[in-house]
């Protein structure tokens, strides 16, 4: 949607696959622009990896270009950024997008400082020991061309870092950039560099079970913006609560309680008086009569059986704060699985009449028994 945009590049370090290459004809057909992704040769870090493919992505001849993080979930105001960029700074000037986060939080992220006036970032410190700023890197960036000289001389100095360092094993290292540290933080204070900030939600995806918040953050943005995408109560329909996603495809019983924040995928069967709440449930998944579904992802060709509950425990951020973002919770703690969303993979069966509780079930598994607290591998 923003005016001018003319292709759009992937990076990353994983190898392409068929589902990758599925994904990016589909996409290209639906949205009518040229996508391609681009294999790094080894995992360059956030800036190596621009650096790397800096031909390709001036190859159209651009004035400018936008990188987005992959790991975050956003309104992504793109085309407010642009606007931005025309009233604050110069042609040559870059763009963070920048959200706030509460005090303690805030230590996770990038902090910047800026100007209050004009928004000129001042100072950039990435994941600060103690408080800096409530103002976080959204990982949404909108550059021009004139970045790459800002780079380029991070590269050059590695280089010639490493040829102090002859005992290192190092030509792939100088290529290993990274924006926040080796370029944000020159570029504070230089009259370059500016911050958008936005009020729009905004949330990374660290792990699988943020996806259910990411999904309750998108299904509120529908409630606004695309209200004809959310399931509404009919007669002869299931009982809607909230914001719910209903693929056409889906079948779905009169009895069923769906919501809130809940997504059904492709082709999903729900029986009679089936619960679902704070869940997703992926393409082909059957839900047999009286399931209970809670804060749980449901993987691709699931089944789960008659009377079955399968529950998660919420890891969202404090409701009281608008400004919480969510944790980067650990697997792990003191040696125990931290309970969390309940994640079954794709063609799992669950049996009927037993419990899955905070558990993460890989993709193939056809369980016998209740579980709590587990991965079963």
């Amino acid at each position: 949607q923003v005016p001018g945009m003319k292709e759009i590049l992937l990076m990353g370090f994983y190898q392409p696959h068929e589902a990758l290459s599925r994904f990016l004809v589909s996409a290209q057909q639906e949205f009518k622009i040229p996508i391609r992704y681009l294999q790094e040769y080894a995992a360059l870090g956030t800036g190596g990896g621009i650096y790397h493919f800096r031909d390709q992505i001036l190859s159209g001849g651009a004035d400018a270009f936008f990188v987005l993080n992959a790991d975050v979930c956003s309104e992504f105001p793109l085309q407010e950024m642009l606007e931005f960029r025309q009233q604050h700074g110069d042609a040559h000037s870059f763009v963070i997008l920048g959200t706030t986060a509460n005090r303690t939080q805030a230590l996770n992220y990038g902090c910047i400082v800026a100007n209050a006036d004009t928004q000129e970032v001042q100072h950039y410190v990435e994941k600060p020991s103690t408080f800096v700023s409530e103002i976080i890197n959204c990982g949404i960036y909108l550059f021009t061309p004139a970045i790459f000289q800002h780079i380029g001389e991070v590269f050059q100095r590695n280089q010639q870092e490493l040829v102090l360092e002859e005992s290192s094993n190092g030509w792939q290292r100088a290529e290993v950039i990274r924006l926040e540290q080796d370029v944000f933080t020159a570029l504070a204070g230089s009259g370059k560099l500016y911050v958008y900030k936005t009020d729009g939600f905004w949330s990374q995806i660290k792990s699988a079970g943020s996806a259910i918040y990411a999904s309750r953050l998108y299904l509120n943005q529908y409630s606004k913006s695309h209200p004809e995408r959310l399931a509404q109560n009919k007669p002869g329909g299931p009982v809607i609560r909230g914001n719910v996603y209903i693929h056409p495809t889906a079948s779905i019983d009169s009895t069923a309680v769906l919501g809130p924040n809940v997504s059904i995928g492709e082709g999903v069967t729900v029986g009679a008086g089936v619960r679902v709440r704070e869940s997703i449930v992926l393409h082909g998944a059957s839900l047999h009569d009286h399931t209970c579904v809670l804060n749980t992802i449901v993987g691709w060709d699931s089944t789960i059986g008659r009377w079955a509950r399968v529950e998660g425990t919420p890891s969202d951020p404090n409701p009281n704060d608008p400004y919480a973002k969510i944790d980067s919770e650990t697997l792990f703690r003191d040696g125990r699985l931290t309970p969390s969303i309940t994640i079954l993979g794709c063609s799992v069966t669950i049996p009927a009449e037993v419990v899955i509780l905070n558990s993460i079930v890989l993709p193939h598994k056809e369980l016998s028994r209740s579980y709590k607290n587990q991965i079963i591998l």
